[in-house]
């Protein structure tokens, strides 16, 4: 199938003006090559300038939450508005079936009207002074302010709803932000951005209160990192660069999602059926790029040959080509290092003794769905973060075991169990150490108003619009004393 990109050139947004840099950067579609777009490379000077306008927006905005619930309603307005277009534009330089781009638009349009919602909703409490011996009955209340600049930075995978994810809350909050994209996907951002701009002017808000950079991820975040201006990173990317930022941020408030090893167990009482068909969509949707899919099964010996074979039938039912093509499931991995490393990966894996069932062929970006039995916790598809479409199946003989394996990484981001036994998706529950347990279901679920957010070296803090608001808030204790006449 044949589509033709539109090509966008597109510009920087820094203290309400869209402007450019001396240096630009072509964006890729990862599918074929082509360049479907370029964005600025935005210098040291310019972050800073975002940085600035981002901090004198929050002194000078005076929105009301009731506005900023509108500010954030009307972009999702724009963006519906504008849903297939945007849908487009994310598979014409992230490379994911257009399928599965317009779920990540509808995602997004979700999550800015929760995010607006949530503006409304940021209640202090009432503190009973008298409850500590010697205390009189002293009115006091907690009250939520915010933060002040949030700098948010995303990764490729999901470049329109992990930058929502951030933005969102942050402005929910009364806050301003400082967007930046993934250096090979920052076109669907800055549309946001767009949106965000236009709403915020119908508002007649401050000039930076959002602002949107591109270009080198070091430039821009060793400026978040050395700015005072900045109070809060949020950050979704790998773990080395999430420990690097958390090593230098100093004070500033840091939220960090990072990768993850995740597992998902199958016992010898689920419907085995039901189970492989989420597996295998846990696994390979966005071509295995998410950072909690299905990266272990971990399965009873006793149904291993009958589960590997239903999970063979739902990976050979995937199609591979065309993003574009709405009959595809599979199409590219964004760039050739990410399928170096897959293709590494898979080799290794076989050569250490695992069984190839089906898939294992490549070419380029493309990966086919590729299920290996055999696997053992010492071969690199078990232990490394494949970020691709593998499906390694680990044989347990007891629980134990199967929790063992589980916690058998350096990553916590979440796991799944499928299984009909109460006690056992407790115990599932009390011993995995992750941050989310997900009984009946893959690791790869996500809601977008729920907690989420790993353990180790999956990250610190949550996302999600409730738990993100009140991460870019401070909170304030004010007390009522008596007074002169007391």
């Amino acid at each position: 199938m044949s589509v033709e990109i539109e090509l966008h050139h597109e510009e920087m947004l820094v203290d309400g003006e869209w402007i450019d840099a001396d240096d630009r950067a072509d964006v890729i579609h990862p599918y074929n090559g082509d360049v479907v777009g370029s964005v600025p490379v935005a210098s040291e000077s310019q972050v800073r300038r975002a940085v600035e306008a981002a901090a004198r927006a929050v002194e000078q905005s005076e929105l009301s939450a009731y506005e900023r619930y509108e500010l954030l309603y009307r972009t999702a307005e724009l963006l519906e508005s504008e849903a297939e277009e945007v849908a487009q534009l994310m598979t014409a330089e992230q490379g994911k079936p257009i399928t599965e781009a317009r779920g990540e638009v509808d995602r997004a349009v979700q999550t800015l009207r929760l995010s607006g919602e949530e503006a409304k909703r940021l209640f202090g409490e009432y503190v009973p002074m008298d409850a500590q011996r010697g205390f009189d009955r002293t009115h006091a209340f907690t009250q939520r302010e915010p933060i002040g600049v949030v700098a948010a930075i995303t990764p490729f995978n999901f470049p329109l709803n992990l930058m929502v994810h951030k933005v969102g809350p942050a402005l929910a909050a009364g806050n301003a932000v400082v967007g930046k994209p993934a250096t090979n996907t920052p076109l669907v951002s800055i549309k946001l951005f767009g949106y965000l701009d236009r709403a915020a002017r119908e508002l007649d808000a401050p000039d930076g209160l959002v602002n949107v950079v591109t270009g080198s991820g070091s430039t821009v975040g060793d400026v978040f990192l050395e700015s005072d201006a900045v109070e809060a990173i949020s950050f979704t990317g790998s773990t080395g660069v999430g420990k690097y930022i958390a090593n230098n941020s100093g004070m500033k408030d840091i939220t960090l999602e990072l990768g993850g090893n995740d597992p998902t167990i199958v016992w010898d009482d689920a419907n085995v059926d039901a189970a492989a068909e989420q597996l295998v969509g846990g696994a390979c949707s966005n071509a295995g790029q998410v950072c909690n899919s299905v990266e272990r099964v971990l399965v009873h010996e006793s149904i291993e040959d009958e589960l590997v074979d239903a999970i063979v039938d739902h990976a050979e039912s995937l199609t591979l080509g065309d993003p574009f093509d709405e009959e595809t499931d599979i199409a590219a991995l964004i760039d050739d290092g990410a399928a170096e490393k897959v293709q590494r990966i898979y080799e290794e894996t076989v050569e250490a003794g695992a069984t190839v069932e089906c898939g294992g062929k490549y070419d380029g970006r493309t990966f086919e769905p590729t299920v290996l039995s055999g696997v053992t916790p010492d071969m690199p598809a078990a232990n490394e973060e494949v970020f691709g479409p593998l499906v390694p199946v680990i044989s347990v003989s007891d629980f134990d075991e199967a929790i063992e394996e589980a916690n058998n990484t350096e990553y916590g981001l979440e796991a799944g169990l499928f299984t009909q036994d109460m006690d056992r998706a407790k115990r599932a529950a009390n011993e995995i150490d992750a941050g989310g347990v997900n009984v009946n279901t893959v690791s790869g679920f996500r809601a977008d108003h729920m907690p989420y957010g790993g353990f180790k070296d999956s990250g610190v803090g949550k996302e999600g619009i409730k738990y993100a608001v009140e991460h870019f808030t401070r909170q304030k204790l004010v007390g009522f004393h008596g007074g002169k006449n007391a």
